[in-house]
């Protein structure tokens, strides 16, 4: 007597449905695991995000040209030279210290460089290079002033700071400005270059695959020691998304010069860095050395020499913003540095989420600060409004940043202590 066999479900739809639920439980985990970052006090860059959006649509509201590419395109110009600055910046706060010559530094490096360039007749890569030498030197002073004295960076940078605008005026001499080569590459580069059209879509591809690829290493990482990992539908949606984006805002951009090859440099030092930050050994020890320096120096790290390479950076960064910026508008003056580009370089850092207290800051944080505060400077001067407004809204905005992050980081000290 034979035993029939009860007919199964076709295998492939068994393998589909199972799938399904795989997605919709791996997504569904992703959810969960980021509203239970934000409920702990781990915000990222959620609130500078939030803040972009309401400003460009207030802005997009009041004034529609906001939103033309012709605007967004020169936004992204002038957010590239203090956006250098404040790259150097994150390296500082991340300590916990602070760098207020930076304006200083940079005003002082693009009458350097103009000196050599037109004074001097020097090779215009001989007279950048020069500068950011010196602005790394003065970064080596911060450095013996703090480490060996133990003069805090407050009052070493403050005293660099009147130090260094009269060295500033010194170079400039009697003129008090330098004009550069209208028709130099530089100066190009400063105020009209893009990147052309199929590299602009080709690059924008990049950050959304880099995002698959990290993605699928950590989620195949997490599995091996049997931890809970997003599903690969939603690493491959939040690439999708955010390439999806990219390309969008190089097409709309296209649709004037472009995208400026200037803004390219900024973001590429901002990956650069934010690849040191997190994936390098100098990396984790400025996180350490900024959540705990008596911590960090009983675990072997040399701390003497974690501060010297953030405030050598800082400043060198700084001295190639003055550079960027010189090219821009094409001279270097005695205005070059002042005003408001030390406080902008600090307010882009700390408003992007780069935390005050130091241990916290990501590079992007630059990239995201100064388009917030650049978008409030470029929204006021459409609207035809004064500057002081821009100064005071600058300021809100700023002090919300503190705010925010005073009330995540004891969020996080609650629940550490829970």
């Amino acid at each position: 007597m034979s035993i029939q066999e009860e007919p199964s479900s076709p295998p492939a739809q068994l393998d589909r449905s199972d799938v399904r639920v795989s997605h919709a439980d791996g997504m569904a985990a992703s959810l969960s695991a980021f509203a239970a970052r934000v409920r702990a006090g781990d915000l990222g860059a959620l609130p500078v995000v939030v803040g972009l959006v309401i400003i460009w649509s207030v802005f997009g509201f009041l004034n529609p040209v906001f939103f033309s590419a012709d605007n967004l395109t020169n936004l992204l110009f002038d957010s590239s030279t203090t956006g250098v600055i404040a790259l150097g910046i994150v390296c500082v706060l991340m300590l916990g210290q602070i760098d207020l010559s930076v304006g200083s530094i940079s005003g002082f490096s693009s009458a350097l460089f103009g000196t050599l360039w037109v004074n001097q007749g020097w090779p215009v890569l001989g007279a950048i290079a020069v500068a950011l030498l010196m602005g790394a030197l003065i970064g080596v002073v911060y450095t013996i002033l703090f480490n060996r004295i133990g003069m805090p960076s407050f009052v070493a940078t403050l005293a660099g700071l009147l130090a260094i605008l009269g060295l500033q005026l010194y170079v400039l001499g009697p003129s008090g400005s330098i004009n550069l080569p209208y028709d130099s590459m530089l100066v190009d580069f400063g105020q009209t270059m893009v990147i052309s059209s199929p590299w602009s879509y080709l690059l924008a591809l990049l950050p959304g695959i880099v995002m698959m690829l990290t993605g699928l290493r950590t989620r195949a990482r997490r599995q091996a020691v049997n931890l809970s990992a997003p599903s690969v539908a939603a690493l491959a949606l939040r690439a999708v998304a955010v390439t999806l984006l990219l390309e969008a805002v190089v097409a709309y951009l296209g649709q004037s010069r472009g995208v400026p090859l200037m803004f390219g440099l900024f973001v590429a030092l901002a990956v650069v860095m934010d690849y040191a930050f997190k994936r390098t050994r100098w990396g984790r020890s400025m996180h350490a050395v900024g959540g705990n320096r008596e911590a960090a120096r009983r675990a072997g790290i040399n701390v003497d020499m974690i501060f010297a390479s953030a405030f050598m950076l800082c400043a060198a960064l700084a001295a190639l913003g003055g550079v960027l910026a010189a090219a821009r508008l094409a001279a270097a003056s005695q205005q070059a540095g002042s005003g408001d580009v030390n406080l902008n370089a600090i307010a882009a850092a700390v408003i992007g989420g780069t935390s005050l207290f130091g241990g916290r800051g990501s590079a992007y944080a630059a990239v995201l600060g100064i388009i917030v505060i650049q978008s409030i400077a470029s929204g006021l001067t459409l609207l035809n409004l004064s500057s002081s407004l821009r100064f005071m809204i600058t300021g809100g905005v700023l002090a919300i940043a503190v705010i925010v992050d005073s009330l995540a980081r004891r969020s996080r000290m609650s629940n550490g202590r829970a």
